[in-house]
Formats: C-alpha cells, structure tokens, sequence
C-alpha cells in the first residue's frame, strides 16, 4: 500500500490556501451530518460551491481483527467509498459525484483519508418521501414508477457484482426538481460499504434487498406493490429463486424486530442528541 496517494483539483486547493493539502482537507469543518468513532461526515461551501466530505480518522486493530474473525473485509477508509463511485458510473448508475480524496498512511489501522463529493443540491431521499405514504397515498402512476425504477436499479447493482450493503430508503434520493416536473431521477448515496466482487453474490444481494424491504415495511406498500418489485428485480436474475426470497422475509422480519426495540431506539435517540 503506498504511503500517500491523492487527488484535489487545483481550484479545490486553491481555496485551501495550504501547502499541505492533505492536512487542510483533514482540517476542513462545516455541518456536521454524522459523526461515529473513526469517521466524520460534514457539508461545507468551498468557493461558491457546496460540497460534502466524509473524514476517516483510522479503524484501530480492534476494529479490524474484529472483521476478521467474523470473515468480513475491514473498510479502512475513503478508497472503498472512491471505488465505488467509480464503479457506479461505469454501470451507469446515479450517485455523488467525485470530486477529490487522499490517502495518508501504510498502518492500516491508523490510515488516515477523505472523500470530497458534490452536493446534488435538492434532493430528497424516498423514506422521507414515503413518510406520509401511509395515509396519504400517492398518485397510483408514480408509486408504480417508483417501485419499477428501484427494482431495475437493484437488479444492475446487482447483477455487476455489487452490494451496498446498507441499502435502505434513506440512501436512495430522487433530484426534486424533475420529480416536481413529472421525471424520477434515483441517487444511490452513503457507498462507504459497497463491496464490488467479480460476480452476483446471493447472499449480499438477500441482504440487500432485505434491508430495502425492512425499510418500506411502514409507508403502505401492498401485496400488489411487492409482487411488482419482485417481477423486475428478478427479470433475467437467476439468484432470485424462491429460497431467495424466503431468506429475505426471514431476515427483513428480524431487521423490524431489532429495529423496534427499546435497546436499538435509545441508541438511536443517543446518537441524535449528539447531533443535535
């Protein structure tokens, strides 16, 4: 592993106004959206522009054997979130796009990176749009739209090899101004997961698509809806066979119930009030 790699565009490090360029993007502050142990992610205006950028601080050793031991590949930091994108726009799906990251580090448990990324500006993501769904249902053509553009880009993502693997409402966001004219344009965001094998894995792509219908188990989606999204989803995917889609009720059920109780909820209310 090199010990620095990186990439800022000369206007970014411009308005830097450093000689150390991978230290002032270390620095950088704004609005803070999310802040755990080892990672920061913040909106912020470089020039006359809005940008976001995701700090990682480095994983720790605990972290990573911990990974091990359970067989899954350490996320070290900001290059997997870099691939990713890259990857997205070969398959020709919508996502942040890349503006600049940087790599400092050979230890990788205290590697340091950042990603910068544009801000698509008015977006809004479908489980906020789906909130009121419930009692008040939206127009039966767009719902239908709707469903049919998440399952065909679910079935791409999959089909080339790639998970997101925190796949969930909130990280698929519609562009409001053409959705306002009628067009339905899907952002795949938070891609600081993904995994990108040589071929479909079924049981990445499960829990994928069970954390997507986890998700939509409270806006009012019917029966109808469901069969719908299975019909395009699976057009053409030979992972989709009936045990498939036992194994992704079985585990969408688990991630409700988990989700709902009062252990995983104080821990979200905590993480809010550090926010706020």
């Amino acid at each position: 592993m090199t010990k620095e790699q990186m990439l800022v565009p000369t206007e970014i490090q411009q308005e830097l106004k450093s000689e150390n360029v991978f230290s002032a993007m270390m620095n950088l502050s704004g609005r803070v959206f999310r802040d755990v142990s080892g990672r920061k992610t913040m909106q912020l205006t470089l020039g006359d522009k809005s940008y976001f950028i995701k700090q990682h601080f480095g994983v720790g050793w605990a972290e990573i054997v911990k990974n091990l031991l359970s067989f899954k590949k350490p996320i070290l930091g900001a290059i997997t979130e870099v691939n990713a994108i890259k990857k997205l726009n070969q398959i020709e799906i919508a996502t942040t796009p890349l503006v600049a990251y940087g790599v400092s580090g050979c230890n990788p448990a205290t590697q340091q990176s950042f990603i910068l990324t544009a801000d698509l500006g008015k977006i809004v993501s479908l489980e906020d749009l789906c909130l009121a769904w419930q009692d008040q249902p939206p127009p039966a053509k767009l719902k239908r739209r709707l469903i049919i553009e998440v399952a065909t880009l679910a079935r791409r993502l999959h089909k080339s090899g790639v998970n997101h693997r925190d796949f969930y409402l909130c990280h698929l966001c519609l562009d409001e101004r053409l959705l306002a004219k009628g067009d339905i344009k899907i952002y795949l965001i938070d891609l600081h997961r993904v995994l990108i094998n040589h071929n479909p894995s079924s049981r990445l792509s499960m829990k994928d698509i069970a954390a997507l219908y986890f998700s939509s188990m409270d806006v009012g989606l019917t029966a109808r809806d469901y069969l719908r999204f299975k019909h395009y989803y699976a057009q053409d995917f030979s992972l989709c066979t009936s045990s498939f889609w036992r194994k992704v009720e079985v585990r969408a059920q688990k991630l409700y119930a988990k989700f709902h109780s009062d252990k995983f909820q104080k821990r979200l209310a905590a993480e809010k009030r550090l926010l706020d």
